[in-house]
């Protein structure tokens, strides 16, 4: 058994490929089937199935397109009532691949429709593929459901659904089975996962806090606790992933994607800019939001997915031409690319400014300021950084016009300095009167 994992590190998911005599099976494949394809023909194996361990809310799968392209079955609860040619794997259904034989675990918790995938070959080795369900130092979080998707599901009953799967739904695997989640530190769908990719279920049982003799109402207090934000657009890709995704390259595919700003209309459009912030302030569209995406660490999907309602129209403002297939691909991960209305460069145009802080002025007189925290609830809760800051999440910052004064200028800060750049241009868009500063990366100055 050849197991091979891959990672797209801006929304921190793990898809896998299960290799044996010729065949490849893929589970939880991402928006983009071509990896797959690839290692398929350096491998010379014949991709036979695909198997989702639950519609994922945080990127679009590619399972329908590569049932179409390759023939492949795809597998799925039954609970899941796919939109698309399926077979269902539950509790006690296999499926064997050359010399592996993978079976299938119903886990509710994380979703009502979550599955682990059990892998052993002949030489009894073993691999669990647990989707959202169990993760390396923690659990999928189970209030997902309540505002995602067409299959609502309170966050109590998955809380308690998720103690049961982990009290009594492993019990008969050893130690030894390697687990394969599909997530890792930095998703949205847990809050406290480790930075390995991989581990071993008897590593979990020791270390994971999820396994720990806890009664049920412990358990549920503290799964429900501190939970992150739900991005916009989550329930939006769980629908999708019931439905099956279009054809990834068709859908990005428009040849009149790319224009100049000369031949744009944008005052009222919705633009995001994702250039770096440095290039942004020297020169921009008014109104434009800044959401960085110049490297695999700017977590665009995400805040673009939660800026940005699902089937809201927007724009999108490129550094040059060759970043377009990057920017496409990035924003298809999540399914926005039905949304996206054109792809553009400032060219030689001389647009808007922000000015810069005057960082001395802000030390010495910080009252003369209003200051707005755009962290997260939790990072706020575990300290303030300003005095009579006010807080308010970058996700709600578009719709918190009203809880923005405009007597002083404004000072945005986040905990690094990436989000404050999308934060002070939004601010900017909303209060055009007022002068609104990034205090970006200076943040380190105050901490």
């Amino acid at each position: 058994m050849n197991i091979i994992q891959f990672e797209d590190k801006p929304l921190a998911h793990y898809s896998y490929a299960i290799i044996s005599d010729g065949e490849m099976a893929i589970v939880d494949p991402s928006r983009n089937p071509k990896p797959y394809y690839e290692l398929a023909e350096k491998e010379h194996a014949k991709i036979i199935a695909v198997f989702e361990t639950h519609p994922h809310a945080d990127f679009v799968s590619s399972h329908l397109q590569i049932h179409k392209e390759t023939g492949a079955t795809i597998f799925v609860s039954k609970l899941v009532g796919a939109n698309y040619p399926h077979n269902t794997f539950d509790d006690g259904d296999t499926f064997k691949m050359g010399n592996v034989a993978l079976q299938a675990i119903n886990t509710p918790g994380h979703s009502p429709d979550s599955i682990t995938i059990i892998a052993e070959d002949e030489n009894e080795n073993y691999a669990m593929f647990s989707g959202d369900t169990l993760f390396i130092g923690d659990v999928g979080r189970p209030d997902l459901r309540e505002k995602a998707g067409n299959m609502k599901a309170k966050r109590e009953e998955l809380a308690k659904n998720m103690y049961h799967t982990m009290q009594t739904k492993f019990n008969d695997l050893p130690d030894k089975t390697i687990v394969y989640p599909a997530h890792g530190a930095g998703s949205l769908c847990g809050k406290n996962m480790s930075s390995d990719s991989s581990s071993t279920l008897g590593r979990e049982r020791r270390e994971n806090w999820a396994f720990k003799k806890l009664s049920e109402e412990e358990f549920v207090n503290h799964i429900l606790a501190d939970q992150p934000f739900i991005p916009s657009y989550f329930g939006y890709n769980v629908d999708i992933n019931k439905t099956g995704a279009p054809n990834f390259e068709k859908g990005i595919a428009d040849p009149n994607f790319h224009f100049e700003v000369e031949e744009f209309n944008y005052k009222e459009s919705l633009i995001i800019d994702v250039r770096e912030q440095e290039d942004f302030k020297k020169n921009h569209l008014q109104g434009s939001i800044n959401i960085m995406a110049q490297s695999e660490n700017d977590k665009l999907e995400t805040w673009l997915g939660s800026i940005v309602e699902p089937e809201e129209v927007f724009y999108v403002v490129l550094k040059s031409v060759k970043d377009k297939e990057n920017i496409l691909h990035r924003i298809a991960k999540i399914g926005y690319e039905t949304q996206l209305k054109g792809l553009l460069t400032l060219g030689n145009a001389t647009l808007e400014r922000t000015e810069k802080l005057n960082l001395k002025d802000f030390q010495n007189n910080p009252e003369n300021y209003t200051i707005i925290d755009i962290r997260n609830k939790s990072e706020v809760e575990e300290g303030d950084i300003f005095d009579n800051a006010i807080t308010i999440p970058l996700n709600e910052l578009r719709n918190s016009e009203a809880e923005i004064p405009t007597k002083k200028p404004i000072v945005v800060h986040c905990a690094g300095g990436y989000r404050s750049a999308a934060g002070s241009s939004i601010i900017s868009k909303l209060k055009k009167d007022v002068k609104v500063f990034d205090l970006s990366d200076d943040i380190s100055n105050f901490k």
